[in-house]
């Protein structure tokens, strides 16, 4: 399931079917599949709709920003508002959960980073002008360290990253200076192996930097390419070539190159399971449903192993499946006709209904 953020003030649900794949049975890549119905439509903004994000641990829970100055905590299942902010400055830059999705944070136009209670979208602390430029400021929670990561521009312009202390917004532990290249920082956090991905609008290049103590350590040149970046995100851990020792895959959208995977891999002799880079990893079950979130209950991810051998175990899974109305209709007509066969068959046995 993945969602889309519209300008027509919506955000729609949408399911890959069970049956498709990616390539054929040669390996080629396969046209694309029209999905002309979505499984949810969530209506409740009064602008474009810029920015949609899952809650990590909740099941079926979803924060969204939009242009006319809100954000707001939607209820997948029952189609509704949980929580909404309505007094934003200006345009939101990034919208991001923390590890539990106890809390988010919104960067704004207006030069506030404002922390939030996730359940009921309550500003709890701000920081204010953590950067002075006039970029777009993007901001992560760096796992569970108790720190927070923010990436904007100097007053010079400079492109920059600071590392603040979440009991202590005052002042940044840290500072590091970039470049003064012109596009928007794009951060991307690996928490199991606390490895920031540092890439940038309009670049072609990708930083990696290991966060231990309070500080960002540059660990190598990175990735190079003469391919401009548009976009970047990170696939789950659980979804890496593990046996290759992949560490982190991310995808990079491009302006007209489409979407580009890039491998991260550690080099290793032994061709067997390397448990200290591959910790148990986030699976994709939910700690707890919307409701027990919203009640009070506090959870992690779920974790899962990593190990092929140990095939991902997570324990018992919990059966929820969106379906489309076309779905529901055709189950409805399909149950409809075996009532009826069943009536015609007690009327003539002779038996009453």
């Amino acid at each position: 399931m993945f969602a889309t953020a519209s300008e027509d003030t919506t955000i729609k649900l949408w399911s890959v079917p069970d049956d498709w794949e990616p390539i054929d049975e040669k390996g080629h890549a396969k046209k694309g599949t029209n999905l002309s119905e979505s499984l949810v439509d969530l209506v409740g903004h009064r602008k474009k709709v810029t920015l949609v994000k899952f809650h990590p641990t909740a099941n079926n829970v979803l924060l969204s920003a939009a242009t006319d100055n809100s954000v707001k905590v939607w209820d997948i299942e029952k189609s509704e508002v949980m929580t909404s902010f309505d007094d934003l400055g200006d345009l939101t830059y990034d919208i991001v959960w923390d590890t539990t999705g106890d809390n988010f944070a919104v960067s704004n136009k207006d030069k506030l980073i404002r922390l939030m209670d996730g359940r009921t979208s309550t500003v709890t602390s701000t920081l204010e002008k953590p950067h002075m430029g006039l970029k777009s400021m993007k901001c992560l929670y760096l796992g569970t360290t108790g720190k927070f990561l923010t990436v904007g521009a100097s007053l010079t312009n400079s492109r920059e990253m600071k590392i603040w202390d979440l009991k202590n917004l005052s002042e940044p532990l840290s500072t590091e200076t970039i470049d003064n290249s012109s596009g928007a920082l794009l951060p991307t956090f690996d928490a199991d192996a606390n490895i920031l991905y540092l890439s940038g609008k309009g670049d072609g290049i990708i930083r990696p930097y290991e966060f231990e103590d309070s500080k960002l350590f540059k660990l190598n040149d990175g990735y190079r390419s003469h391919v401009p970046c548009k976009g970047m995100c990170m696939i789950p851990k659980r979804g890496n070539d593990i046996m290759h020792n992949e560490t982190a895959r991310l995808m990079k959208l491009t302006n007209n190159q489409g979407v580009q995977p890039l491998q991260f891999t550690v080099p290793r002799k032994s061709d067997a399971f390397q448990d200290d880079i591959f910790p148990d990893s986030a699976s994709s079950e939910p700690a707890h449903t919307a409701d027990e979130w919203l009640g009070g209950s506090s959870k992690g991810p779920v974790k899962m192993s990593l190990n092929p051998l140990n095939k991902g175990a997570t324990g018992p899974k919990k059966a929820f499946k969106l379906r489309t109305v076309a779905q529901v209709s055709a189950e409805l007509e399909k149950a409809n006709k075996r009532v009826t066969y069943l009536e015609e068959k007690l009327k003539a046995a002779g038996i009453e209904c």
